[in-house]
């Protein structure tokens, strides 16, 4: 039986996101979006959907008088992320 897929996850930038968070205690958003190869715009949009969904935190400061953005990911987030993997193996090794 096929699980259903969290559809915030299932998006390629968001999932990159979460499985950078899922490895770091907290990244800053110049690092993702290296890491990632996103636009600036694009990263932006979908940190805050990770944030409006309470899957990551985001903290704004400053750093050396410019603005600073890191991101780490809620339990909440690990619950979602852990589940979305736990699913997407049903597609993987599909059971009766």
């Amino acid at each position: 039986m096929f699980e259903p897929l969290d559809p915030l996850l299932h998006s390629q930038l968001r999932l990159a996101i979460m499985s950078l968070l899922m490895n770091l205690e907290e990244a800053d958003f110049n690092y993702i979006k290296e890491k990632t190869g996103a636009t600036a715009g694009n990263l932006s949009v979908q940190v805050n959907k990770l944030k409006d969904a309470n899957y990551i935190k985001v903290e704004k400061s400053f750093k050396d008088n410019y603005p600073h953005t890191s991101c780490s990911i809620t339990e909440k987030g690990v619950d979602a992320f852990e589940s979305y993997l736990n699913a997407l193996r049903s597609y993987i090794k599909p059971t009766d």
